[in-house]
């Protein structure tokens, strides 16, 4: 059955056998780093990972060439009927995302050589529901919790400008921590997302209402923070009480605090808003591309091949369709002068983000 996060680390840290499991998967995090994968997929195989070699140590199967397809089997059956410590069992998703790791090691160890055939090749991995969002605010909700923040003490100003972003972007999390000063184009009303998910960039718009905020969070509360900080967080743009930028469960604490505090009966955080941003684009006829635009989803397995849009026109989506300034109007699908019909594809972007709040939270827990 799954083990704590720290038990996890120990077993990965165990490395008097240098033909062992645990020196395998090392051997493979560095293959992932030296192949430029992100820190964060090296971080969430390393932590699944770590659970995997902790089981099998536990049981007596040290080596690679220990494990076959019914030992798998038997660790896939174990996180099934593992419950936490809530009574609660893990999702689908949670199981699924904890096996991909494992199928993956064992790919690369065949590949590799280190094994003649691989175990996992044939392992089923649990089917995943499509779900949609469980939450997402309205209008009137979003301004709820927009005047939670004091705006007449500095915390109260940086924060107001953080959820201003995060509700204009529909950024991910890790994305709003990696934002630099000069990735606000004032003149243009974009930011510029840098090595977002698959070390992917792109640029988005943002709302004239978040840009205002930033600029008084950066003339009013900024200059105190960054004062006699290391030089190394100068160009970062949102940043801690101690001059420090935020970590990912830091920003998530801060988001949510607010959501509570605002008293909605809806929980989750910083993905909250990028669930919000969608579905009310969606609602105000914003075509499914230009969303997907501007989420940084290049494909979803329900659409047609992901089509390329101008942030020019990407803007004008935005401007026209955000809560933050709203008229509506026809959503024209690009090039053709017709209004899109309304496919499953809408659904698959919600369900799509709604795996995405799942991964946040499952990150959340191995930190």
């Amino acid at each position: 059955m799954p083990v704590a996060p720290s038990r996890a680390k120990r077993a990965l840290a165990d490395r008097h056998d240098p033909e062992g499991l645990a020196a395998y998967v090392l051997r493979y995090l560095e293959w992932l780093r030296v192949h430029n994968y992100s820190s964060c997929t090296v971080e969430n195989r390393e932590a699944c990972l770590g659970y995997f070699v902790a089981w099998c140590t536990e049981r007596g199967f040290g080596r690679p060439q220990e494990i076959t397809k019914p030992i798998l089997e038997r660790y896939q059956r174990s996180l099934y009927h593992w419950r936490k410590r809530n009574g609660q069992p893990l999702t689908f998703r949670a199981q699924h995302a904890r096996l991909v790791p494992v199928r993956a090691l064992f790919r690369w160890l065949t590949r590799q050589n280190y094994l003649l055939y691989n175990p996992a090749s044939e392992l089923e991995l649990p089917r995943l529901e499509r779900r949609l969002p469980k939450h997402v605010l309205t209008i009137a909700e979003v301004e709820q919790v927009m005047q939670i923040p004091k705006p007449d003490e500095p915390r109260g100003i940086r924060d107001r400008a953080i959820l201003e972003t995060l509700y204009s972007t529909g950024m991910r999390r890790r994305e709003l921590i990696g934002l630099a000063l000069f990735d606000i184009d004032r003149e243009r009303g974009t930011v510029m997302i840098r090595q977002g998910k698959g070390k992917k960039d792109r640029m988005i718009p943002i709302g004239e209402r978040a840009i205002a905020w930033i600029d008084r969070y950066q003339e009013e509360v900024r200059p105190d923070l960054v004062v006699g900080r290391d030089p190394a967080h100068l160009a970062t743009l949102f940043l801690t009480q101690t001059g420090e930028p935020f970590t990912p469960n830091r920003l998530t604490q801060l988001v949510r605090g607010y959501v509570e505090a605002a008293r909605l009966g809806k929980s989750r955080s910083c993905h909250l808003f990028r669930h919000t941003m969608a579905t009310l684009m969606l609602e105000n006829g914003a075509d499914i591309r230009y969303i997907q635009a501007m989420l940084g989803h290049a494909e979803l397995s329900t659409t047609q091949i992901y089509t390329q849009v101008s942030i020019r026109r990407l803007k004008e989506i935005h401007t026209a369709t955000h809560p933050g300034k709203v008229r509506l109007a026809r959503s024209i699908v690009p090039g053709t002068g017709e209004e899109p019909s309304e496919p499953t594809s809408a659904e698959a972007l919600l369900a799509a983000l709604d795996a995405e709040a799942q991964e946040e939270e499952r990150d959340e827990i191995a930190e």
